[in-house]
């Protein structure tokens, strides 16, 4: 990981606070993002998120919780509020927890906390970044977060040989580079092993095409949330790789 344990949990709690602020007042306009999303979806999707996974954490569940479990959501006079006391409980029961302690997940190579409190950082910077869309603004996620963001992406939320998706997709059929701008970070794609599966190896290989942009409109073109230049990267290539992605 290239951050920090505690960054993780400031990062949880500035992205959900960011994203509260740009959803008050604003609850009725679309996500342009989410399409079909107003505002106050998008609140009541991420506060069932932090439901989700706090309860996990707070029991070490093996299973996920079942859906009954799962609280009604809340009146639009508070749904911002208790968003915020949700965001704070996923901190606080990341903070009380073992990062090494066994939970279930849904990415098959790590299934422990520690996951939770990785995903989760892009999970809130995504959807803050969702929210101020939505009030015509824009946010550019912190470099050392977004790079460490699409390093957890590439190793989860791709298909894989650890993780290949079912049912199998087209092949990535080539090869590319993603580079960060404004950080070290850099990531060559290729074919997997397994028909349908993408090997990620960090650091740029020469000899391939490179898809180039800030760490954080390489994280959000990965979430389909931007369009980029793609350079030398054949458009079709881009394409073969966002349907070999997990995570809208």
């Amino acid at each position: 990981m290239a951050t920090s344990r505690p960054d993780y949990l400031a990062a949880i709690s500035d992205h959900c606070r960011g994203l509260a602020a740009a959803a008050d007042g604003n609850l009725n306009a679309p996500v342009p993002g989410c399409p079909g999303w107003s505002v106050q979806d998008l609140v009541a999707h991420v506060t069932q998120v932090h439901w989700f996974w706090s309860t996990i954490v707070e029991e070490r569940l093996r299973q996920p919780p079942v859906d009954s479990r799962r609280p009604a959501e809340s009146r639009p006079a508070a749904l911002i509020s208790t968003f915020l006391t949700g965001a704070d409980r996923l901190v606080e029961a990341l903070r009380a927890a073992g990062w090494q302690e066994a939970v279930w997940t849904w990415a098959p190579a790590q299934q422990n906390v520690g996951f939770v409190a990785r995903h989760q950082v892009q999970e809130a910077a995504i959807h803050h970044w969702d929210a101020l869309t939505a009030r015509g603004e824009r946010l550019e996620i912190a470099p050392s977060t977004a790079a460490d963001s699409i390093d957890e992406f590439l190793t989860v939320s791709v298909s894989s040989d650890v993780d290949p998706a079912d049912p199998p997709r087209p092949p990535l059929d080539g090869a590319l580079v993603l580079q960060c701008g404004d950080h070290p970070n850099a990531w060559t794609l290729s074919d997997g092993l397994t028909a349908g599966t993408v090997r990620v190896i960090r650091g740029a290989e020469p000899g391939y095409p490179v898809l180039a942009g800030t760490a954080s409109d390489l994280l959000l073109w990965l979430y389909k949330r931007v369009e980029l230049d793609l350079g030398q990267v054949p458009a079709d290539l881009a394409g073969r790789l966002h349907n070999l992605c997990f995570t809208d």
